[in-house]
């Protein structure tokens, strides 16, 4: 398992390398004529921007096109940006610090939720009834996303590893769909897809940990941000206006969200409900989610045993865009 996330952070960064002369903005000394974005279902802020058009709107005024791509978990979210095929994308911060450990050049900027979007589900009469039970279990999780790294935090305070399940790499929908036809015996859950099937299917969410999950975080290349600094922060104004309009308008965001993910109402009822958008602004509660998540990285060895997991977190966390821009709307 081990192995097979290497080889998929290895490719990661290989596209990153081969594309980054060619990035989705266009050639490295051009004027910035198209701005890529992702938007995802784990991120309702992302999908408040794209339907109401905001930064199709704002950057006209600038001459430069706005796409947005669809990315299915942290890990295709981060793929795209290593790849530049977008330029500012969206994750868990955990997924994108082992990224950064693993040496995909990025930055969170933002802080677009605190979310419980993830813990650890088995069917209804179902025997797994704690972290114990997945001893020797199939346990489906999408490699390199919080999920994933949510299981390997409850296998380590259980006092179990990676080693003592199998662990069934699945793309978060397909792990709830092997989980409801009794391919997995567990599944590390994403909303909206973990409140889907706990509603549908009576699935219990049988290891919970509110703290385990890290923040939804807005990642952007460095080299991508130094070039345009003002677009970034243009990008992190439109996302607090989305967050206001989500704490403004609770009813028509759950409404979106089940319209665009293609859910009952009641199942993205629930996925907000988990949701804080209360925090934004990067800072030290977000250092030290991750800086206990980098260490179960570490012991895992899917960081470098040698690698400094603090500095890392203190690179990959840059508050500077966001506190220039909540800094002057507060």
């Amino acid at each position: 398992m081990k192995k097979l996330l290497a080889v998929a952070l290895l490719i990661g960064l290989a596209a990153f390398t081969a594309g980054c002369t060619n990035s989705a903005s266009g050639e490295k000394d051009e004027k910035l004529e198209k701005l890529t974005l992702d938007y995802a279902y784990y991120s309702p802020t992302s999908l408040v921007l794209r339907e109401f058009e905001w930064a199709e709107e704002e950057f006209e005024k600038e001459g430069i096109e706005v796409e947005f791509v669809l990315s299915q978990g942290s890990n295709k979210a981060l793929e795209f940006l290593n790849s530049s095929s977008v330029d500012i994308s969206s994750s868990a911060g955990a997924a994108a610090l082992l990224a950064k450990g693993n040496g995909a050049p990025i930055e969170s900027v933002y802080i677009y939720s605190k979310p419980e979007w993830t813990a650890l589900v088995s069917e209804q009469g179902s025997d797994i009834k704690s972290v114990s039970d997945l001893k020797g279990k199939k346990v489906a999780a999408t490699l390199g996303t919080d999920p994933y790294i949510f299981l390997l935090r409850a296998l380590n305070e259980e006092g179990l590893s990676e080693s003592d399940v199998e662990i069934v790499n699945l793309q978060h929908s397909d792990g709830a769909s092997a989980l409801s036809n009794g391919q997995v015996d567990a599944w590390a859950g994403l909303d909206p897809h973990m409140a889907s099937v706990e509603l549908s299917t009576d699935a219990e969410l049988f290891y919970r940990n509110p703290d385990f999950n890290t923040y939804g975080v807005l990642n952007v290349r460095p080299d991508f941000a130094e070039k345009h600094p003002e677009q970034v922060k243009k990008v992190i104004e439109l996302y607090e206006k989305a967050r206001t309009w989500i704490n403004e308008n609770p009813d028509e965001a759950a409404e979106l969200l089940a319209e665009e993910a293609g859910i009952d109402l009641e199942v993205a009822q629930k996925q907000l409900e988990r949701t804080d958008y209360s925090n934004a602004l990067p800072g030290n509660e977000h250092v030290e989610a991750l800086q206990a998540a980098g260490d179960i990285l570490q012991e895992g060895e899917l960081i470098d045993q040698n690698a400094d997991v603090d500095k890392l977190v203190d690179e990959l966390i840059n508050p500077e865009y966001a506190e220039q821009v909540i800094g002057k709307q507060e």
